[in-house]
């Protein structure tokens, strides 16, 4: 239970970084059931800025979403420009993608920004290393996200915020399970597993993800940051996993792609271009409901944007609907036949 209600899951949270997920507005997202929107921290601090959200009345009429908003601390953001930051056990000094000037985060001042923007959920800011990275640098990101983590939560004081933890350790399963039982004596009310989604192997993932999940609570969520991946979501959530977010279904979206249960679908591709049947029909989002095949090629070949959001809207319901259908299975207890119907099923390997 949040402050904006309870979140069923498992769950597929759209990622709106800068306050809106990419073309598509709060009411149509609502209309596909998503039940958590992501915002970023990073981004928001630098523009437009915490005191003009503050004064907006926080994120959610900011941004006119009045269901559960989870703000990511932004650690990965400022590692992921790695050659303009200075890096100590204190904190991160980075410099602005938006006008260069330079910043100084502790984990005090992570929280005070995410306070001040008002989500229901908050990160801890955490040291998300590269990959591939040697294991001395993995285990140096693992002690010092430990101590971030302290940190964080002694410096968090709004009770309607969870503040969750974040593991680290790369795909080293010794280090993985260090950080997963070091926040567990911590104590939070959620965790987050980060460094994923960072170019390491599929296969690599679920074999030190497997542990991670063996080592957390089973009565407290597991958040598997920056997957949304069809197939890795559903093995994931035979792992023990709960809440998933990524960028992916709009980003595929923008290239003229449809998510479907017989795998990718290019909407570029010339044999749609008399198909008057919709995107997938299983699906009942608008866009299946309200266009064809033939009409969304059209925008797409001629880069209008409308195309990008109709996508965007069919892949987001796409993944909010394997949530709700992976929820059935587990509820009727045959998850297991569910997932194995899924990896032999067409589209398994397509994504």
């Amino acid at each position: 239970m949040t402050t904006h209600g309870p979140v069923k899951t498992p769950v597929f949270m759209p990622v709106g970084t800068r306050a809106t997920v990419k073309g598509v507005t709060t009411p149509q997202l609502a209309e596909i059931g998503a039940q958590v929107l992501l915002a970023n921290a990073y981004h928001l601090y630098l523009r437009p800025g915490v005191d003009l959200i503050r004064d907006a009345g926080g994120l959610h009429s900011f941004m006119n979403w009045n269901k559960v908003i989870l703000t990511d601390s932004g650690g990965f953001q400022v590692f992921s420009i790695a050659d303009t930051l200075k890096l100590d056990d204190d904190g991160v000094t980075f410099k602005s993608i938006v006008d260069g000037t330079l910043h100084r985060w502790t984990p005090e001042d992570n929280m005070a920004v995410q306070e001040g923007l008002g989500a229901d959920i908050i990160m801890q800011l955490d040291h998300c290393p590269p990959y591939p990275a040697d294991k001395e640098l993995v285990a140096t990101a693992v002690r010092r996200s430990l101590e971030w983590a302290r940190r964080c939560r002694a410096a968090h004081t709004r009770s309607d915020q969870a503040l969750f933890g974040i593991v680290q350790g790369g795909v080293f399963e010794d280090l993985r399970i260090e950080s997963a039982r070091g926040l567990v004596e911590i104590g939070f009310p959620g965790y987050g597993i980060g460094g994923y989604s960072v170019g390491e192997p599929h296969e690599l993932m679920l074999e030190s993800l497997a542990p991670v999940c063996a080592n957390l609570p089973e009565d407290k969520p597991r958040y598997l940051m920056g997957v949304g991946n069809p197939t890795s979501m559903l093995q994931a959530i035979g792992l023990g996993v709960d809440m998933f977010d990524c960028v992916l279904p709009t980003r595929t979206a923008r290239t003229g792609t449809a998510f479907s249960s017989q795998g990718r679908m290019n909407l570029r591709n010339a044999r749609y271009k008399d198909d008057l049947g919709p995107l997938d029909d299983s699906c009942t989002c608008p866009t299946c409901r309200d266009y064809s095949r033939a009409y969304i090629r059209h925008l797409v070949q001629c880069k209008e944007m409308l195309g990008s959001t109709l996508l965007s809207i069919h892949n987001l319901a796409f993944l909010t609907n394997l949530t709700v259908l992976a929820r059935e299975a587990i509820r009727e207890g045959r998850y297991a036949r569910f997932l194995d119907e899924w990896l032999a099923g067409p589209g398994a390997d397509d994504y």
